[in-house]
């Protein structure tokens, strides 16, 4: 055989070798991960406002837009339930904190109620036992060494908003700032992690388009984009104003959640439907915050605009920020707020739903069938879902901090909840494998949620919590759950722990 023969023998080779254990470490990519927490990382649970409290109208609260909806529609909630006493957690939030140092959790997530605190809307007008009521938490938080986390608005403002037009209308955003700096001013001194909106994109689509949340309006179109829109001028306010006047002083952060799901294309070969349907669920509101150029995803805005017209209309339904606003709401975030539950396929819609005005992205969304289902028909349980949005929210905006805020899965109604062990741990390891193995930026994990709570449609019917609450006791009896063990145990070594036997 020929000299040049043999290096090409040994060349073809060394080259397979390198191929085999680049394969081989790939495939092994996160067996040597350490499975522990890092010094600092926060772990916690969340709630809101609406979900757990009750007393919805005692000690001066007004009525809110989810007040009315559940008084007014009771056939939109599955169980046809209300949150007039929900946990009851107005009267019993003692003995849920006491609850949550037994577990040993790290943070609490909590939202205030718009219209306990300003029950008119204006900042005139501030309800004094509204405000205690949430100084009374945060005393027993402190006194539990549990840091607060604090949600400013979780889709329950006061229903005279609503009359004047709720998010449809663009003073809503000075409302809200006006409401946002008297929570700054009474509590910033106390709470150092502040979110201004939970979630722009579920509710404005699920409250102005679907007619399943409060306040349960199907307006053309057009209304879930105007409200996105409204909410991220009020978020760019409220933070401008913290900045401005107290961050120096309160040396907290401030920021706002993103719904990001993952999606998976159902052709491999389609590289187009992921982006697409990425830019318009979570880039909707992320990247006019995170991204270099601000404004709407540029898919965004070609789509509808080109939906717009077919469908006969003279403008866009996407409403249009002006160069000012672009530069004012860009970089108005501390930190990435993420909520992730879970993933879904994607491929384009057939050419006759492209263009329907409920579609705008031209995909259509199913789900594997071999992923594992929960209570929820929504939620399917796929990991790895969450190590790809944490790699996407990375790479697409120069990792930011990441605060993950709701993640977790509903079981039938059992304390036995195996599904919330698995679940957990599987979330927990896709999180650890992306900070760890890919660099990602991420601060905090938060458990949806603390206590079985009011699931907005579902009612009583899904349950989400680390605790069970009996709602048929008036008393609300609580029951920590199986998970709570588990997840005691991962609290107190700071090492995501194997599922084993529980008890």
């Amino acid at each position: 055989m020929c000299r040049k023969a043999l290096i090409k023998i040994y060349v073809f080779i060394f080259i397979l070798i390198i191929i085999t254990l680049l394969v081989f470490n790939s495939s092994d990519k996160s067996a040597d991960i350490d499975y522990s927490f890092p010094d600092g990382f926060l772990i916690g649970a969340a709630s809101s406002s609406y979900q757990v409290e009750g007393a919805w109208n005692t000690s001066g609260k007004s009525e809110s837009v989810w007040d009315n909806f559940v008084h007014t529609r009771p056939e939109k909630i599955a169980d046809r339930s209300t949150g007039d006493i929900a946990c009851d957690s107005y009267h019993k939030y003692k003995e849920d904190i006491q609850l949550m140092k037994d577990i040993g959790i790290n943070h609490y997530r909590f939202s205030l109620s718009w219209a306990r605190i300003l029950p008119t809307g204006y900042s005139k007008d501030v309800n004094k036992e509204g405000l205690r009521y949430y100084h009374n938490i945060l005393d027993e938080l402190e006194k539990h060494k549990i840091e607060p986390m604090v949600t400013i608005y979780h889709w329950d403002h006061p229903q005279s908003l609503e009359r004047l037009g709720g998010w449809m209308n663009e003073l809503m955003a000075d409302f809200f700032a006006d409401y946002a700096t008297v929570v700054f001013r009474e509590f910033g001194h106390r709470v150092k992690m502040f979110t201004t909106i939970n979630e722009p994109y579920i509710y404005c689509i699920v409250g102005y388009k679907t007619l399943r949340f409060a306040p349960g309006l199907n307006l053309s179109g057009w209304g879930a984009y105007q409200c996105v829109h409204n909410m991220l001028k009020a978020h760019a306010i409220a933070y401008h104003i913290y900045d401005r006047e107290f961050r120096s002083q309160q040396n907290g952060k401030i920021g706002i959640i993103m719904p990001c799901f993952q999606h998976y294309s159902k052709d491999k070969n389609d590289l187009v439907s992921t982006n697409i349907a990425f830019e318009f669920q979570c880039g909707w509101t992320a990247h006019p915050i995170f991204s270099k150029d601000g404004d709407y995803p540029k898919i965004m805005k070609q789509m509808i605009a080109k939906n717009s017209k077919l469908e006969g209309r003279k403008r866009s339904k996407l409403p249009t920020f002006s160069k000012q606003w672009i530069e004012y709401i860009k970089g108005t975030s501390d930190y990435f707020g993420l909520n992730h539950y879970t993933a879904d396929l994607v491929e384009p819609s057939p050419e006759a739903a492209a263009f329907d005005s409920l579609n705008d992205d031209g995909l259509l969304y199913t789900v594997d069938e071999k992923w594992l289902s929960s209570q929820s028909k929504w939620l399917k349980v796929v990991p790895d879902g969450l190590g790809e949005i944490l790699r996407q929210i990375k790479n697409r905006y120069n990792n930011p901090p990441v605060y993950i805020m709701e993640n977790g899965v509903s079981d039938p109604n059992t304390v036995n909840d195996t599904i919330r062990i698995q679940y957990l741990y599987a979330y927990m390891k896709e999180m650890l494998v992306a900070m760890k193995r890919d660099n990602c930026n991420i601060k905090a994990y938060t458990i949806w949620s603390f206590l079985d709570s009011f699931e907005w449609d579902m009612g009583y019917v899904d349950h989400f919590g680390l605790i069970s609450v009996d709602f048929n006791d008036p008393n609300r009896k609580r029951t920590p759950k199986k998970s709570v063990s588990w997840l005691k145990s991962v609290l107190k070594s700071r090492k995501l722990m194997p599922i084993i036997d529980y008890t």
